[in-house]
């Protein structure tokens, strides 16, 4: 009776340590999964102002980076259940803050990726660190994100207000257009904008003549252009994004202020912001691009791909969640595990050439990933030879100049 009890609990110890060495549980191939999968979670603005550039698309911008992983990975892939959700957080802080809780908490999200509208990631950026959950940032540019609210678990992934700064302020100031009116959004990513292009145009010779603040998400600029334009300024500088740029600019080519000699610098422009308007309205306008998809073969092959998913092409922060989406799998399938510390760990000073990031690099100091940028400017109704083909690449900024150097925000984590 003794001999066959310890065939039996020596045949229960080995059973149980067979089962623990088969890894996380189901959907799980080696690694150590919360409940056997890993959850990503995208949250944007899906109806309002940011949609276009953002929205849908960029979950599916996130999928199809999932469907990249499991492809390259197949068997070897250390999780197999992998599930891809979203939210609208409506680019409002207080929604984004209860969206990105209920993320983490209830849907049981690994990462959050994009959250356009910088005072709602600083709010996104929170949770994280509370939660000790990963949040990529995309598509806010808020210099705070690697500076004063800097944190172990907060990437900051496509660009920031000082490398739009740096490019199109420095640029439109030392190409003559010196004194400067600006109109911002009156939240997080305008006053950042705003503080950031000033600073890049004092640099360059350039004088500021004054800043004029406008409600967010707005429609009617009118008043604001007016008084802009009231000093006789060479150049309005517009920080607005998304459906608010669009109805500036439109307003904008109606006020007689470009008759006047009058210039528009835009601090941001998405591709698709081009397509609304029409290149006739914005042709020869310069501005700082993260990604352009037809910069060379590697982004139109993507973009390409991208556009049978969608039907159009894509903005560079649809192509930075891809990025990001696929970074992050990466990361994981090191670090075999979704432990947001392991993970982070494995992101830390990564050094990066994808389908969006040239020359890329994960700063380990303050989470800022820095790359190559270009300066763009918009091409003339006439050289446009295809439908999306709004671009001409003037120069790249080298990674080391597009970003600011590590330190100067001072990043505490």
């Amino acid at each position: 009776m003794k001999s066959t009890q310890i065939r039996v609990g020596v045949a229960a110890v080995t059973g149980a340590l067979l089962l623990c060495a088969c890894g996380g549980g189901p959907g799980s191939s080696g690694g150590d999964f919360t409940g056997g999968k890993l959850v990503l979670a995208v949250l944007n603005d899906q109806t309002g102002v940011y949609k276009d550039a953002s929205g849908p698309n960029s979950v599916k911008a996130v999928k199809m980076a999932v469907a990249d992983y499991k492809k390259k990975y197949g068997g070897a892939a250390v999780v197999d259940d992998i599930e891809v959700t979203s939210a609208d957080h409506q680019n409002k802080p207080d929604v984004a803050n209860t969206k990105a809780q209920e993320l983490y908490e209830r849907k049981g999200a690994d990462v959050i990726l994009d959250v356009p509208t910088s005072s709602a990631a600083l709010a996104v950026a929170t949770q994280a660190k509370n939660h000790h959950k990963v949040f990529i940032d995309v598509s806010a540019a808020t210099t705070e994100l690697t500076g004063a609210h800097c944190n172990k678990y907060t990437f900051q992934w496509a660009y920031d207000t000082y490398m739009l700064a740096n490019g199109t302020g420095t640029t439109v100031t030392k190409d003559g257009d010196k004194n400067w009116q600006l109109i911002y959004p009156d939240y997080a990513f305008g006053q950042d904008m705003t503080a950031s292009f000033t600073k890049a145009i004092k640099a360059a010779g350039g004088t500021v003549q004054g800043s004029i603040a406008t409600p967010f998400p707005n429609d009617n600029f009118t008043t604001f252009l007016t008084k802009a334009g009231s000093t006789d300024p060479d150049v309005i500088g517009t920080m607005q994004a998304g459906g608010d740029l669009d109805n500036l600019v439109k307003q904008y080519n109606q006020s007689g202020l470009k008759e006047k000699g009058v210039h528009l610098a835009v601090g941001l422009m998405v591709i698709n912001d081009i397509h609304a308007l029409g290149v006739d309205q914005v042709a020869g306008t310069t501005f700082t691009d993260p990604w352009y998809w037809n910069f060379d073969q590697q982004s139109r092959a993507w973009a390409d791909r991208f556009r049978q998913e969608t039907g159009i092409r894509p903005s560079f922060e649809q192509a930075g969640n891809y990025s990001a989406a696929l970074q992050y799998l990466e990361a994981v399938q090191s670090a075999k595990t979704d432990k947001a510390d392991a993970v982070v760990h494995q992101l830390e000073g990564k050094k990066i050439n994808d389908v969006f990031l040239r020359n890329g690099e994960v700063r380990a100091q303050d989470h800022l990933v820095v790359h190559d940028a270009y300066l763009a400017r918009v091409k003339k109704p006439s050289q446009v030879k295809e439908p999306w083909d709004y671009e001409d690449i003037v120069t790249t900024i080298p990674a080391a100049k597009a970003f600011p150097p590590a330190g100067q925000f001072a990043c505490s984590m």
